[in-house]
């Protein structure tokens, strides 16, 4: 491209809005910003580019990797009893809080472990508001340096820098702000699955495309199961007339963490043996020949009867069409088309082919009839009842699978959502019987497993859950986690996570109204919190060195504070709490009891986990928790203060060595806090 034309392009968009330049080059804007490299080569100049690959990135996707394995401190999950529901026999959650710390947090104890996580993120139309802690905003510099512009004096860059920044701040980087919020809460999402597990993620068209390669990097693509096209309006009904097109479609991806693991749960009928009425019966001998390698003899017209039973038994026959996809899909559809078919004239109409070696009925063969007017090419293939199922049906049940089909009509559902479940509330929420549709597919041979839902609004979710169990007897649970984010949709709930719960639990009485099912229609109750542990006291302990001088400084009051246990104010049973969040593979549905025998303040939990608070440890009371069996003990560090009690806690773990369960199973490990 010459100079001239250039300088001539560069001085009109001087003097026009910068749609022109997205007239002439509509593909350098990405994400509502210039591609600076990508004008350079528009405009000819084309670095030679040693080594290319393909890859989705956007502006911001660095930082994003770096929330995600960035860890989690300061903060824990209260348990808040007054807010629950059935809590001492409940094993579903629902926690209040911003969902990637909330991840975070749980994954000590679910990694692996989750079967089906189900989320409808935001959007992202343009309308929505992330109310999250991530800090996806960029400073100008900062987008400058991602995007590698630098000031070298070419016109067309710097003339379109200023238009570059306005139109940054307006969109707020539209696509790569949603992404970075996304990225992590996935990939904490992909670690949280259980080997077989699948995750559903509702979306519409603004981010499909753009969600569908991030689950690809995060999920594999080879782990895509499907589309789901879910049509959400009424086709007649316009929302504008100003609108050149209607949209009624929205869309869930689905992915399994191992596609060769996870089995959806199909639909079937019951297989049927009616169809198979037909008897060959051969009059005359054939003649014999070789087609494709097997052995075949041939009945003319008169060799052979064809009788058809009023009923279908195993014995008879079943005839099929030799035509369409059978002809490609169908082992006995390829014979026919590539051996039978053009034998029509050679050997006639209405002819009968006995095919040996092709089946699997047990016979050893398969019959054939040919053409049965000159004019025609394809003909029939009859076979018996399958091996397999003959011995399904004796065994007393064979089922016949179809498959999952990708389109559903949810529009009836969506139209009347509004006041589903007892609470009025329209933002994002999704129709239970979708929902139940999509817990159906996951429940193969299992209906005993855990739901995630970490964008759970109006509890959608754990509704459909309770729906779902209630019908089929099912044990599911669910983890509900939502922001407290102010909602003023319903006057009666100031926040969506109230509304939520308040959700859950007219959904669950009118569920056990109609349906008389004894389900678990209750839910521990957590709020993301500051922790209950003085993690000074802990760093103190690991370097106290850095705090050789500081101690100088401090006041009687401040050293005393500083080599506090716990939070001025923390309860035992959020410590307790806290510990189980630090304990692998516990749920927070555990059980949690005081152990009355051996002091005032130690728990156990699930019969694992012992949480000794007491303020003074004794003898007596090591005694006591050796003579236990458990996986793990936690202890205070101060609760040794007399010489006696240092030398028992040196001695703690030799004296648990001596206890002879404790020399079979050496599976408990020791901790103090």
């Amino acid at each position: 491209m010459e100079q001239k034309f250039i300088d001539k392009e560069i001085a009109g968009l001087k003097e026009t809005n910068i749609e022109k330049l997205k007239k002439l080059f509509p593909n350098i804007f990405k994400d509502g910003q210039i591609d600076f490299e990508e004008l350079k080569e528009q405009l000819g100049d084309i670095e030679e580019v040693k080594e290319e690959k393909y890859e989705f990135t956007w502006a911001g996707k660095k930082e994003a990797k770096q929330n995600y394995k960035s860890g989690i401190s300061g903060v824990t999950l209260k348990y808040c009893p007054e807010e629950s529901k059935d809590p001492e026999t409940t094993e579903n959650i629902y926690i209040e809080g911003e969902n990637l710390k909330v991840l975070k947090l749980l994954k000590n104890n679910y990694t692996s472990s989750i079967k089906m996580i189900y989320i409808d993120p935001p959007y992202n139309t343009g309308k929505d508001v992330f109310i999250y802690s991530d800090n996806f905003k960029k400073s100008s510099r900062e987008s400058e340096e991602e995007l590698g512009i630098i000031e070298d004096g070419e016109k067309t860059i710097n003339i379109l820098k200023d238009n570059m920044y306005k139109n940054a701040k307006e969109s707020n980087q539209y696509h790569s702000t949603w992404l970075s919020m996304m990225y992590p809460r996935l990939k904490i999402a992909h670690e949280l699955l259980a080997p077989d597990g699948v995750i559903f993620i509702s979306i519409d068209d603004n981010e499909l495309a753009n969600l569908k390669k991030m689950c690809d990097e995060i999920f594999g693509e080879e782990n895509l199961l499907e589309i789901f096209h879910i049509q959400v309006r009424y086709d007649n009904k316009s929302l504008t007339e100003k609108d050149d097109f209607q949209k009624l479609m929205e869309y869930t991806l689905i992915y399994a963490k191992n596609k060769d693991e996870f089995y959806p749960k199909k639909p079937y009928e019951d297989y049927s043996v009616s169809q198979f009425h037909y008897e060959i019966q051969e009059l005359e001998k054939g003649t014999k020949v070789t087609l494709g390698g097997k052995e075949v003899e041939i009945f003319k017209k008169g060799q052979y009867k064809i009788i058809k039973h009023d009923e279908g038994k195993i014995g008879l026959l079943k005839s099929t069409w030799a035509s369409g996809s059978v002809l490609t899909g169908n082992a006995s559809g390829k014979f026919f088309d590539k051996f039978i078919s053009p034998r029509k004239n050679a050997d006639g109409i209405e002819c009968l082919y006995k095919v040996k070696g092709i089946g699997e009925d047990g016979l050893g063969y398969r019959y054939f009839t040919g053409p049965k007017r000159q004019n025609a090419t394809k003909g029939q293939f009859y076979s018996g009842v399958p091996l397999e199922r003959v011995e399904e049906l004796k065994n007393g049940e064979s089922k016949k699978y179809s498959p999952i089909i990708n389109y559903y009509n949810y529009s009836a559902d969506f139209g009347n959502i509004r006041h589903e479940g007892g609470v009025g509330f329209n933002s994002g929420k999704k129709p239970v019987k979708m929902l139940k549709n999509f817990i159906d597919i996951a429940s193969y041979e299992n209906k005993d497993f855990t739901v995630l839902d970490f964008f759970s609004g109006s509890a959608s979710t754990a509704h459909a859950v309770m729906q779902k169990n209630a019908e089929d007897n099912g044990k599911r649970k669910y983890i509900m986690v939502q922001l407290a984010q102010e909602t003023n949709e319903n006057p009666e709930f100031k926040t969506i996570s109230e509304l939520g719960r308040e959700r859950i639990r007219r959904a669950g009485q009118k569920i056990k109204e109609e349906t008389k099912s004894e389900i678990d229609y209750g839910f521990k109750t957590f709020k993301l919190a500051e922790t209950n542990i003085n993690w000074e006291k802990q760093e103190y302990k690991n370097n106290i060195d850095k705090y050789i001088l500081e101690n100088v400084f401090m006041t009687p009051e401040q050293k005393e504070k500083l080599m506090q246990d716990f939070v001025e104010g923390s309860k035992d049973i959020d410590i307790v709490y806290e510990m189980l969040l630090r304990y692998y593979g516990m749920p927070l549905s555990a059980s949690i009891a005081k152990m009355e025998d051996i002091g005032e303040r130690t728990y156990i939990i699930d019969e694992k986990v012992i949480v000794c608070l007491e303020d003074v440890v004794t003898d007596e009371i090591i005694d006591k928790i050796a003579s236990k069996k458990f996986a793990k003990l936690y202890l205070r560090d101060s609760s040794f203060k007399s010489e006696k009690s240092l030398e028992a806690k040196q001695n703690l773990i030799t004296r648990l060595n001596q206890q002879k369960k404790y020399k079979e199973e050496k599976t408990y490990k020791v901790e103090f806090i």
